[in-house]
């Protein structure tokens, strides 16, 4: 078993939230700290509905279905500017469920804001850091440039183009939850779950559908994608699980040992195994380990045992990686982000509306 706590390898990272597009809205570039907003003209119900009553009868528009923002909208202010006038934002969420209020930065890529895709819901892809995840979350680094990345495999084919959504793992810096609610701790599992998916929803356009939700982490967030996936698969259809362990190992469970195995992804796997084959009951997980870390072993073992029925595994193994988020982003170049997406739904475009040159 890897032990995250031995090599989890935080990387530094300016604190980071993903959107607006600025510059194709034809708005000026806003610098950090500056109000900055995702809305498009069609982000509101009423444009919902009056785009159904469009419809003959009434009836639903065809393709997967569009859940417009919902509101309340959240403020963002710019944490970081990319080359093609797209912005991470970041902002505070309040846990309606959870009762935890945690940090949140967000990106939306260009396409959001692009005419031709208004009328579309887009995929999210939460992801987690490894480490302590708190107070930051490294994804948004520039470093990394994870958004950067993904506009460039988005114009070669090997990804949708996701709405990156990229919360705190930990609620402090002392312990790491699993991604659970353990019991007498801060409901961390139903805040990344439950509260920062609702918290999408009421900012964004995104699909009804778990088809248009995955999660993607290394480390400590690659376990908790995991087990987020395996044990919600009404809600998340997919996972990048990277350098991940396969068991809950935080301290704070001690007493707690039914409530452990709840959140134990080899239970949950185990269980799913036993639902029929079915398209509403496969997951789609996607492995990731580097050859100079440990967990091949384990992974291997893991797919082996639990990787059937419904469950359906890949290992993407990273020639000369470690235990880190620039060998996994090699990992996700090299196969695993175009195999994620294409069990994903992507945005429609308006056959109205051709794409915008920008």
């Amino acid at each position: 078993m890897m032990l995250r706590r031995r090599l989890t390898r935080p990387l530094a990272a300016a604190l980071a939230v993903g959107t607006s597009l600025g510059l194709l809205a034809g708005c000026a570039t806003s610098d950090e700290g500056d109000p900055v907003s995702f809305d498009t003209p069609h982000s509101d119900k009423q444009v919902q509905r009056q785009a159904l009553q469009q419809h003959k009868g009434g009836a639903k528009p065809p393709g997967p279905e569009t859940v417009f923002p919902t509101g309340p909208k959240n403020a963002f202010t710019v944490q970081r500017d990319l080359d093609d006038g797209t912005k991470i934002g970041v902002t505070e969420v309040h846990g309606g469920k959870s009762g935890f209020n945690g940090r949140v930065w967000v990106w939306a890529p260009k396409q959001y804001f692009d005419p031709a895709y208004a009328d579309s819901g887009f995929p999210v892809l939460i992801t987690l850091p490894g480490g302590k995840g708190y107070p930051t979350n490294y994804w948004t680094g520039k470093g990394i440039d994870l958004q950067g990345n993904i506009n460039r495999w988005v114009d070669e084919g090997k990804s949708l183009p996701f709405i990156v959504v990229m919360p705190i793992l930990n609620p402090d810096a002392e312990f790491y939850y699993d991604g659970s609610d353990i019991p007498g701790q801060p409901k961390i599992g139903t805040w990344l779950t439950e509260d920062v998916p609702d918290f999408v929803r009421a900012n964004f356009r995104t699909f009804k559908s778990r088809d248009g939700w995955a999660i993607m982490g290394s480390s400590s967030g690659g376990f908790v994608g995991l087990k987020s996936v395996l044990q919600k698969p009404d809600k998340f259809k997919a996972v990048i699980a990277s350098g991940p362990d396969t068991v809950p190992d935080s301290p704070l469970w001690k007493g707690h040992e039914a409530e452990r195995q709840a959140n134990n992804p080899e239970r949950l796997a185990a269980a799913l195994n036993k639902k029929p084959d079915t398209p509403g009951n496969e997951v789609f997980i996607a492995f990731q380990v580097g050859t100079k870390e440990t967990g091949l072993t384990n992974l291997r073992k893991f797919m082996r045992k639990y990787g059937k029925g419904p469950v359906k595994t890949r290992l993407e193994i990273i020639q000369d990686g470690e235990h880190n988020a620039r060998s996994y982003m090699r990992g996700m170049n090299d196969g695993t982000m175009a195999w994620l997406s294409s069990h994903l739904q992507g945005p429609i475009r308006s056959a109205a509306n051709p794409p915008s040159a920008s």
